[in-house]
C-alpha cells in the first residue's frame, strides 16, 4: 500500500514538474540550480516540521527523512541559516493591501462607494493617510513607484492619486511578477497538501476545479470574459469579507490569521 501510494506521488510530481520545468528554463535556470533549491527546501522543511512530540529535528533524523547524508545536511543547514530572507512577499502583501483598503475603508471612498482621488496630504484622507494605515512599515516611496510601475495607481495632473486596479498585479516577468508567482504556487500547494495529509475529523480547505475537454475553441474569447467578471466579482467579495472581519477591528486583542481564496483560468 505505501508503495503504491508512492508511486501515485511520483507520477503527480511528474504532473506538475512540467510546466515548471518549463518556466524555469525559460528563465536560465537549469537543472543543477533547481537541484539545489530542492535540497535546501527538503533540509529546512525536516528541520522545522519533522520534530518529534515538540523536539528538534537532529541531523541524523533529517539525513534520514531526506536521504541525504549528515555531511550534506551540515552544509546545507549553514548555507540555509547564512543566507538573508527577501521581504517580496512582504512587499507584496502590503501593495495589495493598500489597494485593499483604498476600496473598502470608508475614509477613502466617494459617495457612490468607489474609491476617490486622494491628494499626496494635507486635511483629511490623503494618500499619505492611506499608506500609514495600510503600508505598515514598507517605505512608502518604494511602494508608491511599485504600485506606478505596475499600474495599479495613476498620478494625477493635480499630483493627486487615484486607484486604478483593486488587486495589486506586477508586470508580466518582472521581479515581482516571478515573485507572486511562487507565492501563489505555494498556496496552492499548501492547500493540496494539507487536504492530502489532514486527519479524518479535520475540515477539508475548499478546492476545486470546473473542466471541460469538449468546448468549442472559437468560444474561448467568451469564456476568458465571462471568467474575468464572475471571478473577479467572486474575489472582491470576499476581500470585502476579510476587511469587515480583521482581528484588530474588535481591539480586543485577538490573534489574526491568514486566509484567503485564488482562483485560476485553466486553458489547455
Amino acid at each position: 500500500m505505501a508503495k503504491d501510494a508512492s508511486r501515485s506521488v511520483i507520477a503527480a510530481c511528474r504532473l506538475w514538474l512540467r510546466p515548471m520545468a518549463r518556466w524555469l528554463m525559460r528563465s536560465g535556470v537549469t537543472w543543477k540550480e533547481f537541484a539545489e533549491l530542492s535540497r535546501e527546501a527538503f533540509v529546512h522543511t525536516a528541520f522545522e516540521e519533522f520534530g518529534i512530540r515538540g523536539r528538534p529535528t537532529n541531523v541524523s533524523r533529517v539525513a534520514l527523512l531526506t536521504g541525504l547524508s549528515r555531511r550534506d545536511v551540515r552544509r546545507v543547514r549553514q548555507e540555509v541559516a547564512a543566507a538573508t530572507d527577501s521581504s517580496a512577499e512582504d512587499s507584496l502583501n502590503h501593495a495589495s493591501r493598500v489597494l485593499s483598503g483604498w476600496h473598502t475603508d470608508p475614509d477613502f471612498l466617494a459617495p457612490d462607494g468607489r474609491p476617490r482621488a486622494l491628494p499626496a496630504r494635507g486635511e483629511g484622507a490623503n494618500f499619505e493617510m492611506l499608506l500609514r494605515r495600510y503600508a505598515g512599515d514598507i517605505p512608502g516611496t518604494a511602494l508608491v513607484k511599485e504600485l506606478l510601475k505596475s499600474g495599479s495607481i495613476e498620478r494625477l495632473d493635480d499630483c493627486s492619486y487615484r486607484a486604478v486596479r483593486r488587486y495589486y498585479m506586477p508586470r508580466q516577468m518582472d521581479g515581482h511578477a516571478v515573485e507572486r508567482a511562487g507565492s501563489v504556487l505555494a498556496d496552492l500547494v499548501t492547500t493540496m497538501e494539507y487536504n492530502l495529509s489532514r486527519a479524518p475529523r479535520e475540515p477539508s480547505r475548499f478546492e476545486g476545479r470546473a473542466q471541460n475537454r469538449l468546448v468549442d475553441r472559437r468560444k474561448l474569447p467568451a469564456f476568458r470574459a465571462f471568467v474575468e467578471r464572475e471571478a473577479q466579482g467572486l474575489l472582491e467579495r470576499v476581500d470585502e469579507w476579510m476587511a469587515s472581519n480583521e482581528a484588530d477591528a474588535a481591539g480586543d486583542g485577538t490573534e489574526a490569521v491568514r486566509l484567503g481564496v485564488g482562483v485560476y483560468a485553466i486553458n489547455d
